[in-house]
């Protein structure tokens, strides 16, 4: 819809002689043989024009010129000064020559413009004021004139650097990357939020690894994630980890994602974020409680960057289940049927197939729960409850701290099929907790 839309706004605003542009991402991606996300327009129509034109469009950047016009967006040439926040221009000025605009862009190769009437065949009618085009053939990251300057704007742009470079499998040009080295501690003035979407991005686009090996290398990770920079050099046991310390580990595990939820990402990433600070020896290398300090420092690290509790709460799921499927062979029908009817069980089961595919390569653990799993149907993992602390109540017996015992005892037989009645269930109770104390008097 926002392709077509799109043409027809700038076939529209050039009937009307202005100049309409596809710019940004999109050309970028139809360049690179990738489906734009959505398509954003460049104008030399100012924003009063612009709702003159399109009396439903919505003003969603009256300070920069941007207009949403069905879904698409339309921006006024403008040319930025004066930045001081580390995010926001102190003033804006609207241009006619599309050149300015373009120079006020982040990176190269995202600062092309196309004529949305070649916007199927876009090779040799791209516009390239900064040598973008040769910078995406040679597949470089490279900030538009000073870099210093430009990450100086929006400090936020050091970790799109970053993100390009590991989703696109670029190179950062060295004063690029040089300029982030000098200035990553500025990182820590940007909003939780903001970077929080950035590193979701970086997990789940593409290229987690290469990203994380970037953040690392730039000084960045430290700066955000020094829990996660912690990992390294941190050994592990040569039998169950041949691959290295903890860090090596996890970078293996990022490079093993594919099209990954964030939540899945992110218990990848943290999984033994508990590691290094259970490191000891006694006999050989071992972690101790390292999956409920995990499970501590992992809470800490998301609500620091604003994840919604409910990703906070599966995070911290996978990682707190993680080392559970040692025992899956041995664990009772109840205890796994409990443990198969975990919320987004798929991601328990990716999460622990790469955990074993990044370490020793043993997959029988993995095999199995994904087979029970697969073999359970929902109502198995959680039938009809047979009993309630209602039913309790009617038989006799008083609410009290055994209510959960006896619940949950019943809810193993059952899950065993041991019973399959009220009347069982009720029997099961009276014979491992005693008649009520109504009828004991």
């Amino acid at each position: 819809m926002s392709k077509t839309r799109a043409i027809q706004i700038a076939r529209e605003l050039g009937s009307r002689r202005f100049q309409a542009w596809l710019v940004g991402g999109c050309v970028r991606d139809l360049i690179l043989g990738r489906q734009p996300k959505d398509y954003d327009i460049a104008t030399d129509a100012t924003p009063t024009r612009l709702l003159d034109l399109y009396p439903q469009a919505q003003l969603v950047g009256a300070q920069f010129g941007v207009v949403l016009v069905d879904g698409v967006e339309v921006a006024t040439f403008r040319s930025d000064h004066s930045y001081r926040d580390g995010r926001h221009p102190e003033q804006v000025v609207f241009e006619t020559d599309p050149k300015q605009d373009v120079l006020r862009r982040d990176f190269t190769i995202n600062a092309l413009l196309l004529d949305p009437a070649h916007l199927d065949h876009p090779a040799g009618h791209v516009v390239d004021y900064v040598g973008g085009l040769d910078d995406l053939r040679n597949g470089v990251i490279r900030a538009i004139g000073d870099p210093i300057q430009r990450f100086e704007e929006d400090h936020l742009r050091m970790l799109r650097a970053i993100r390009f470079a590991a989703r696109f499998g670029f190179t950062i040009e060295p004063d690029t990357f040089a300029a982030i080295e000098t200035m990553h501690q500025r990182i820590l003035r940007v909003s939780p939020e903001r970077i929080r979407e950035e590193l979701v991005r970086i997990l789940t686009e593409g290229g987690a690894r290469r990203g994380f090996e970037l953040l690392d290398a730039s000084g960045l990770l430290n700066d955000i994630l020094p829990e996660v920079a912690a990992m390294k050099g941190v050994a592990q046991p040569p039998e169950f980890h041949p691959e290295g310390d903890v860090w090596t580990h996890t970078l293996i595990m990022l490079e093993g994602l594919h099209a990954p939820t964030p939540t899945l990402a992110l218990g990848v990433l943290l999984h033994d974020v508990g590691k290094p600070g259970t490191f000891r020896i006694a006999g050989r290398i071992r972690f101790d409680g390292h999956v409920e300090l995990g499970e501590r420092i992992a809470r800490d690290i998301l609500n620091r960057l604003r994840f919604s509790n409910a990703e906070i709460e599966q995070v911290i799921a996978l990682i707190a289940n993680h080392m559970r499927f040692t025992h899956v062979h041995q664990m009772r029908e109840s205890t796994l049927k409990r443990m198969l009817r975990l919320d987004r069980f798929e991601e328990h089961l990716e999460l622990h197939r790469l955990d074993c595919t990044s370490s020793h390569g043993h997959l029988d653990n993995y095999e199995f729960a994904r087979a029970k799993f697969g073999a359970s149907p929902p109502e198995e993992l959680r039938p009809p409850r047979l009993l309630t602390g209602d039913d309790l109540i009617q038989a006799g017996y008083r609410p009290g701290p055994e209510f959960s015992r006896m619940l949950e005892l019943v809810e193993d037989a059952q899950l065993e099929s041991r019973i399959q009645t009220k009347s069982d269930a009720l029997e099961l109770v009276r014979f491992t907790f005693g008649p009520p104390a109504v009828a004991r008097n």
